[in-house]
């Protein structure tokens, strides 16, 4: 029998357990599937953590999210075709939850999926080498209660650690002199630090936008953010304003390529992340930025240097859940032989042709497009559930008007599922009064909008 590793098992890594578990349920001949997880449990990401820098085992933190994290898209558009939010949650709810809310819909289908049997929970990957002669990839991996080390043989391997926990963490003049705190939005855990604050936000990301609105609403008495290369030009609030790119500071006071200044208590990099593999072995590894076609994946999964090895969820992303789920379905029926790899030079030609396409893209509606294509050319081949994705895209493209609209109430608007067509509740109380984030809290009523989409 062969043997296929996973790395990980986070959204992406469960996605790819699920999908051998459903083959398997449907009578099909699966090989033996191990994942390997470093944290103490799943969820990847969406598993917060109070910890930054190292965690209790030395290793850097991989969390990145905070409290009073909400959905910054429709939930509808990363709806798991095959266990729906109402089948979750057993009736409808609202389209913009909280973290723990999405946390427990991720690992309610990874539960009745019954594929935490399959996983080695604080365990991690060391190294990862591929042996030419033999055919197979050797996996050394740590178990960090004890700190012994085993290699294992295997046939497949499947990186399903993400790309949002190793910062990119750039140097401006006089942040070594600054007197308050710099940190990444990798190390943000609670807004309610910077109450009473002056702060400043270098990026124009949807992380930017969206500490920056919770840095006000938790009571920062200013926020500046700082574009590098052209102002997001929402209409914000009272409080939080844009300028061009950061020159330099100097004590307390940072200077802007405008020539004008803010005095500021702390500053905060919303600057992205680094695809980053250290455990995998030269070769083998995918070198990339954030882009929504990397280069050497074949359908955006399959490593053409050695088509043995995957990599899930590597693009930038618009579609999250449900795009995992369509590569993890993609990447099972490799590997059971249902769908056959062309030629290298195929494989080549395909990833060239979206890539010149991805090169043409000129704006968010643009990228949503293109990945929803790139979602149905994914999910063809394969036996993943069908829903309405004209249906999401057009969400994607409501989505953007509502922020457009008002970026502190966009979240307070509703949509229909791609999958069972429900309709959201309105949430019981207005985003940008709502402090408490909680489950219950969230889960505790709802209304249907008159304003659906």
């Amino acid at each position: 029998m062969s043997r296929v590793a996973i790395i990980g098992a986070g959204p992406s890594g469960l996605a790819q357990l699920h999908a051998f578990e459903q083959a398997g349920l449907a009578g099909a001949d699966v090989p033996e599937v191990v994942c390997f997880e470093k944290q103490s449990d799943w969820g990847g990401l969406w598993n917060y953590t109070w910890r930054t820098g190292l965690d209790e085992h030395g290793d850097p933190v991989h969390g990145s999210m905070y409290r009073y994290l909400w959905s910054n898209g429709p939930k509808e558009c990363l709806e798991f075709a095959d266990y729906t939010f109402d089948e979750h949650f057993g009736g409808p709810i609202p389209s913009f939850p909280p973290r723990e809310v999405l946390y427990d819909y991720i690992t309610g289908r990874a539960k009745k999926s019954g594929v935490r049997q399959y996983i080695h929970f604080d365990t991690a990957v060391r190294w990862i080498a591929y042996d030419e002669a033999r055919g197979t990839f050797e996996v050394t991996v740590e178990s960090r209660a004890d700190k012994s080390t085993r290699t294992e043989e295997f046939d497949w391997v499947i990186v399903g650690t993400g790309h949002f926990s190793t910062p990119n963490f750039p140097e401006y003049p006089g942040f070594s002199t600054f007197p308050g705190r710099v940190l990444h939005s990798h190390d943000f855990r609670d807004a309610g630090e910077f109450a009473g604050k002056e702060l400043l936000i270098l990026g124009s990301s949807y992380s930017a936008e969206d500490i920056a609105l919770q840095s006000l609403k938790y009571g920062a008495e200013s926020v500046t953010i700082s574009y590098r290369t052209s102002p997001m030009g929402f209409g914000w609030p009272e409080g939080i304003s844009e300028v061009p790119g950061l020159d330099r500071v100097e004590g307390r006071t940072a200077y802007f390529a405008d020539g004008s200044t803010r005095d500021v208590d702390a500053i905060v990099l919303c600057t992205g992340y680094r695809h980053h593999f250290p455990f995998v072995e030269e070769a083998l590894r995918l070198r990339t930025g954030n882009e929504l076609y990397p280069e050497k994946l074949y359908k955006g999964v399959v490593w053409t240097p050695n088509p043995k090895l995957m990599y899930l969820a590597m693009q930038d992303q618009y579609y999250t859940f449900s795009m995992f789920d369509a590569q993890a379905f993609y990447v099972r029926d490799v590997i059971l032989g249902r769908i056959a790899l062309p030629e290298p030079d195929a494989m080549q030609a395909d990833i060239a042709s979206w890539r010149a396409r991805q090169d043409t893209l000129a704006g968010p509606m643009d990228d949503i497009d293109f990945q929803t294509d790139y979602l149905r050319d994914l999910m063809k081949p394969t036996d993943y559930p069908a829903f309405d994705l004209d249906l999401a895209r057009q969400h994607f493209a409501t989505w953007e008007h509502h922020k457009e609209e008002s970026i502190t109430g966009y979240r307070d608007r509703s949509f229909a599922s791609p999958c069972t067509g429900t309709v959201a509740p309105l949430h019981h109380t207005p985003w940008w009064e709502e402090l408490d984030d909680s489950l219950a809290t969230f889960l505790g009523s709802g209304r249907v909008s008159g304003d659906v989409n």
